[in-house]
């Protein structure tokens, strides 16, 4: 399994609204991991009683993406004897930070995070350090140059593959259409942030084999579907030659195809739209598993509180989806 870091630098306003309240909370331990000096977890007092309590942070639970993560956090929690609470943002970036700040006060054994958005995150880490909570991270990678900017460290991240993933489709479009296709391609995006992107960059590389392949438009979708809708309507209309969308969220993927409305002369390509069946334009899809994620993450806590050494980064596959076939409720882009 590849494992590899790519982060990005930081939100100021949340980063101020940190510095308003950024005093250390006593979770038990008496040391933060900067005061520890050895690289060493700090382990609060929570993760020694007979049910520990495990924070979890969500962005919102419109998106079956979320849905499925929360109950795969929330059994899986169940299985390992955790008490687990689940807060949700609604997109919030500062709405996140407040509700991670007031679970600190409940002095948590760990912080599960799935952040809002990637740089903001780093103040939301850098006030669980504060408290000595260690933090493991999912699915929405922290910007490296923020947490460096806030003096901030998680203990792990897990996610897809996201480069492959991108990569994966890329390879998947030659296959259908030849590899030497004329490709007129148009993205459906969220440019702000770190998974998206590596997603982007992994098609762009796969698709850079075939010469005749160009991509000539990138809107940002706001991993929305009504966002998706209504900017890739825009971008066909300005840019007719398009043959091929590639939509690197469920989201995106799912308000391209009702932009599209059955037309024929062009595929779409992406990360899967929940449950939505493959046909017509919409010819492929990669799929992450984000209730696995949920009681990954759960595991990797736990394995560590058994004594195992956390893994700073795990990468995981994708599944692929073509044409004919139906992702089920928990696969999801």
């Amino acid at each position: 399994m590849q494992r590899r870091i790519a982060l990005m630098s930081a939100g100021a306003a949340l980063a101020l609204l940190l510095s308003g309240c950024s005093g250390a909370l006593d979770t038990g331990t008496g040391t933060a991991p900067s005061e520890a000096g050895d690289g060493s977890i700090p382990r609060p007092a929570a993760c020694d009683e007979a049910n520990p309590y495990v924070a979890v942070a969500l962005p919102n639970l419109t998106n079956p993406y979320y849905v499925a993560m929360k109950s795969g956090f929330e059994e899986q929690g169940k299985e390992n004897g955790f008490t687990v609470e689940v807060q949700v943002a609604n997109d919030d970036d500062a709405a996140q930070l407040s509700q991670v700040q007031t679970m600190l006060q409940k002095k948590p054994c760990a912080l599960a995070l799935n952040a809002v958005k990637s740089e903001p995150a780093a103040a939301i880490v850098k006030a669980a350090n504060d408290a000595g909570v260690p933090v493991f991270t999912v699915n929405v990678i922290v910007s490296e140059d923020a947490l460096t900017s806030q003096g901030a460290s998680i203990v792990q991240y897990l996610g897809a593959d996201n480069a492959a993933g991108g990569t994966q489709m890329a390879e998947q479009v030659l296959k259908d259409l030849g590899a030497d296709a004329q490709l007129k391609i148009g993205f459906v995006t969220e440019p702000d942030e770190v998974p998206t992107v590596q997603r982007d960059e992994g098609f762009e590389k796969g698709i850079a084999t075939d010469a005749n392949a160009e991509i000539v438009a990138k809107v940002d979708g706001n991993v929305k579907p009504d966002d998706s809708l209504a900017v890739t309507t825009e971008m066909l209309s300005g840019n007719p030659d398009i043959n091929l969308i590639f939509a690197s969220t469920g989201p995106g993927t799912f308000g391209a195809l009702q932009a599209l409305n059955g037309k024929s002369n062009v595929k779409l390509y992406g990360f899967c739209a929940a449950e939505e069946p493959l046909a017509g334009p919409y010819a492929g899809c990669v799929a992450q598993e984000p209730e696995s994620y949920g009681r990954q993450v759960v595991d990797q806590i736990k394995g560590w509180l058994d004594g195992a050494t956390p893994e700073k980064e795990i990468l995981l596959p994708l599944k692929m989806f073509v044409a004919g076939e139906t992702p089920a409720a928990g696969e999801v882009g």
